[in-house]
């Protein structure tokens, strides 16, 4: 028989539902696909591209796995209201999460395994262009996309996007240093990215050619 999958809600060693139906109402959801890295009662760890994003997860979320029925009811016989999380999804598993965004705190609405990490539009991707504008938290490019197309994209800058570059490292000499301090408007720039819902997150931001000043 082939194995199906089985959505049911959760019930955690520790539940943190308050708040829960505030974020439904406070952000459209989003969509993550990447590998469980990390667990815990209340949270999960999913990487997706070179990003970590740890979402949390309480009564509300829905969780779909091959399975995950027959522990429930397992669960229940042994008295316990219901599976928890790491029965269900193990870390190095491929999954899918429909989250919501609140001020950056990430709400889990559903978590799906599923077959790959891969093949999904928060996979890495990679543009190349012109910086229009950058900042602490963001970077504005604009490029050609053939044929005489033009396009401007805008990534979000954090703490885990690299810049690589000549003179960079020489730059940092090991410490952090605002990319600010390494892209400028005029720069020719490669950015690896991947898509959060509607946002595109820069991992790494690659100094092909610096203006001239």
């Amino acid at each position: 028989m082939r194995p199906t999958l089985v959505a049911f809600a959760l019930t955690f060693a520790v539940v943190n539902s308050s708040g829960s139906q505030a974020f439904a109402q406070a952000a459209k959801a989003k969509t993550a696909r990447g590998t469980v890295t990390a667990m815990a009662a209340d949270s999960v760890t999913v990487k997706v591209g070179t990003t970590d994003m740890t979402f949390m997860v309480d009564t509300a979320t829905k969780v779909t796995a091959v399975g995950g029925a027959t522990k429930q009811k397992a669960a229940q016989r042994a008295g316990a209201p219901g599976a928890k999380l790491a029965d269900v999804i193990k870390v190095g598993q491929p999954v899918s999460v429909s989250y919501h965004d609140n001020a950056g705190k990430l709400h889990a609405a559903s978590i799906t395994a599923v077959a790959s990490a891969g093949s999904d539009p928060a996979a890495a991707k990679e543009s190349t262009g012109t910086v229009q504008s950058v900042s602490a938290t963001s970077m504005t490019i604009n490029g050609s996309s053939g044929a005489g197309a033009k396009f401007t994209q805008t990534f979000i800058i954090d703490n885990n996007t690299k810049v690589i570059g000549k003179g960079a490292s020489t730059a940092t000499k090991g410490a952090k240093v605002a990319i600010t301090d390494l892209v400028g408007s005029g720069d020719q720039v490669a950015v690896s990215y991947h898509a959060m819902g509607t946002d595109l997150h820069a991992s790494n931001v690659r100094v092909t050619n610096k203006a001239a000043k």
